[in-house]
């Protein structure tokens, strides 16, 4: 068979490449591009995943920065409750309260009085 020059172009589409047992296996153009195609995404799939690590490292790093912590923003959270909260009415007790003689005053009613000094 003679090569011309339509058998040569329909011919180069094709890759050739020959195996140890003398068979030959041909590729077309489009298979070498599917094969790239996966090798690419699954390079970006491993990239993927590790950044995956990476963050679920940060995270477990931030959770245990969290419960070592939880004490002391439990305080300083019910502590801004209160200062919100409270403010307000004890102002408005405290108005009765000074009216009162230091014996007077009961024990929640001197606490009222301390916490108003301490927060304002």
């Amino acid at each position: 068979m003679a090569l011309t020059a339509g058998n040569c172009t329909s011919f180069s589409r094709f890759y050739v490449k020959a195996i140890d047992s003398k068979e030959i296996k041909v590729k077309t153009k489009k298979e070498l591009w599917q094969g790239r195609r996966e090798l690419l995404f699954s390079t970006i799939l491993i990239a993927a995943v590790q950044v995956n690590d990476s963050q679920t490292e940060l995270l477990k790093r931030y959770l245990k920065k969290t419960e070592e912590n939880k004490a002391k923003n439990d305080k300083e959270r019910l502590d801004g409750y209160y200062k919100r909260n409270y403010r307000d009415y004890f102002g408005f007790v405290e108005g009765s309260l000074k009216q009162k003689k230091e014996e007077e005053l009961t024990e929640s009613e001197q606490g009222i009085l301390k916490w108003l000094e301490k927060n304002k």
